[in-house]
């Protein structure tokens, strides 16, 4: 996708009386002329914060495969050209090298002595040489070059500069690391800030340099710092016009999907353990100090209820027990990958009063809430380094979004309010029903429209990008096609199972392709999560067969179930379609 961002200058830091100012230029080419001006009451809490935003957007844990197509092909052609040498030449080589092996040896004798005087002469050729060589600082002048290149990340910058939009309540920040595995959010509220004149509302791009990010690393105690976004741009006094800057680039389909994936996981139900600041400092003690050389390498959270929580870091088989109590009903075991994306959190660990983790499932998402007072760092991880958001589960399914919706009166809604619940959204849309509604903010969502505020519970106002999405990063998939058609399917065969622990097995048959059938069961725990997907489907047995990779079915299964999972059940008991409409009614 072709995108042109256009600044009216470079974003930089500079003094203006007694304020440092921290000049962000937006972006020209949007609809929302997006400015704000504001003194920084907690300048090092904001100066961390975003140093931490810069980590996750150059952050690329991913493993990388050096192509080295030319070179194989080339030591084929050689392995076979030498062997037809061989062949060839062998049998007079033998006889031909014993012959010059014997005249050279009589050449040489002759030649030491001349061989020692050109010696000489070479040496003392060699130092004037040095002293005179224009080419002398060569090696130097190379590296200060590309370390210069490196500093500047003049081509991950056009790629990845980071989204900021001016809400009612708050500023927030938005970036998306580089291996697409990543999302990190900050959120300043309002009152952080001393503001000049009336801010306009709106979401822009930000030329985020690296050089703009070592300015902001040099903020101390005493700094007074003023942030302040204008579309006029900046200049130094001088006298000169601000230098008009202009990005032409090409954005990654599937990071602009990745992107958008995360409003939806964000909106799925989890379990929230609170950490303390040095509970996440040992977490990142740890994997800072240890670095896995082989397989497993996964962190196992042991969940008992009213217990300290524990976490077995593998393969090392290491306990570490946290202080935090785990307040869920019952005992529970997680398995995180990709921890080491985790250590971009160490930078704001003593600045941060609280954490919150939320756990989604085996092979699902984690998000990390850090709660610095008037500053929120929201940071989602996908489970793999390896894998994408737009490789992961149907999050648009799971969260509900289905189809299309009333997405035209949606948008038009939020961008009135710009800040809505799901709740709000449904009293000011009472002409339509929740489901309609709810998957009108999904679409809005897909498109880059808005996105997911898991510290509120609101969907807020915003545009990813300068230009519309193409359809084809946001039309409704063939997956979701499926679920809706399983889902009005008949529910004469839906049974859930209830045990003596208030556990429960929802099963539902159902038809596919003419007369086939097959049997579909999710397993959930008294915290009503997911604990164990089985369906007896081609599709699902072919995948990794766990909720990270879900069949339509097991996703109309859980859509279906969640109408169910708020009721009181009877223990030891099993109930059918009709038991459930009589509880309903």
């Amino acid at each position: 996708m072709k995108v042109n961002y256009q600044y009216p200058s470079p974003s930089m830091c500079f003094q203006q009386e007694n304020l440092t100012v921290l000049g962000l230029s937006p972006d020209l080419s949007r609809e929302e002329k997006v400015s704000f001006i504001g003194r920084l009451k907690h300048p090092l809490v904001y100066r961390d914060a975003m140093l931490m935003l810069r980590e996750i957007v150059i952050s690329d844990m991913g493993h990388k495969k050096k192509e080295r197509v030319e070179f194989y092909a080339w030591l084929e052609n050689e392995i076979k050209r030498r062997v037809l040498e061989h062949e060839k030449f062998m049998p007079e080589v033998r006889d031909k090298l014993s012959t010059q092996m014997n005249e050279l040896v009589k050449d040489l004798e002759k030649k030491e002595s001349e061989i020692r005087k050109l010696s000489q002469l070479k040496n003392d050729l060699q130092k004037n040489i040095e002293d005179k060589d224009i080419w002398k600082e060569y090696y130097k002048i190379e590296r200060d070059f590309w370390s210069f290149i490196r500093t500047r990340d003049i081509a991950l910058w056009w790629i990845l500069d980071p989204v900021i939009t001016v809400h009612p309540d708050q500023i927030s920040f938005e970036a998306f690391s580089l291996d697409e595995s990543t999302y990190g959010c900050l959120s300043i509220d309002r009152q952080e800030f001393k503001t000049k004149g009336t801010p306009k509302l709106g979401t822009t791009n930000i030329d985020f340099s690296a050089k703009l990010a070592r300015e902001m690393a040099r903020f101390r105690t005493y700094t007074q710092v003023e942030l302040s976004i204008n579309p006029e741009g900046f200049t130094i006094d001088s006298g000169i016009m601000p230098e008009y800057l202009e990005k032409k680039i090409d954005l990654p389909e599937t990071w602009i999907k990745g992107f958008n994936q995360v409003s939806a996981a964000a909106c799925l139900e989890g379990i929230d353990i609170e950490l303390n600041p040095i509970d996440m400092y040992d977490i990142c003690s740890f994997l800072r100090r240890h670095k896995a050389r082989k397989s497993p390498r996964d962190m196992r959270w042991i969940l008992k209820p009213n217990k300290r929580i524990k976490i077995i870091l593998e393969p090392w088989k290491k306990t570490l027990e946290l202080t935090a109590v785990y307040k869920g009903n019952t005992y529970r075991e997680e398995r995180i990958w990709g921890r080491r994306r985790w250590l971009v959190l160490e930078k704001i660990i003593p600045i941060t009063e609280s954490f919150i983790v939320r756990l989604l499932g085996f092979g699902m998402p984690q998000f990390i809430i850090a709660n610095m007072g008037s500053f929120k760092m929201t940071v989602g991880f996908t489970s793999w380094s390896a894998n994408d958001w737009v490789k992961g589960t149907a999050f648009n399914v799971l969260a509900g979004f289905i189809g299309e919706g009333n997405y035209d009166k949606v948008y038009e809604l939020m961008k009135e309010k710009r800040v809505l619940s799901m709740t709000e959204i449904n009293e000011s849309l009472d002409d339509f029903d929740e489901e309609t509604n709810r998957s009108g903010i999904g679409m809005l969502l897909r498109r880059g429209e808005a996105y997911y505020d898991p510290l509120i519970k609101k969907y807020r106002f915003r545009h990813l990008c300068n230009v519309p999405i193409p359809e084809k990063l946001y039309e409704v998939s063939e997956l979701e096609k499926n679920v809706e058609s399983h889902i009005k399917q008949p529910l004469g065969n839906l049974h859930i199972e209830v045990n003596a622990d208030q556990q429960l097995e929802v099963s539902n048959v159902y038809t596919i392709r003419g007369n086939a059938h097959t049997l579909t069961i999710l397993q959930f725990d008294q915290d009503r999560q997911i604990s164990k997907v089985k369906c007896d489907c081609r599709e699902f047995k072919r995948g990794s067969k766990n909720i990270s990779s879900p069949c339509s079915h097991i996703l109309a299964l859980y859509i279906t179930s969640m109408n169910f999972l708020n009721f009181t059940f009877e223990p030891e008991k099993e109930y059918n379609i009709q038991d459930l409409e009589e509880i309903i009614r």
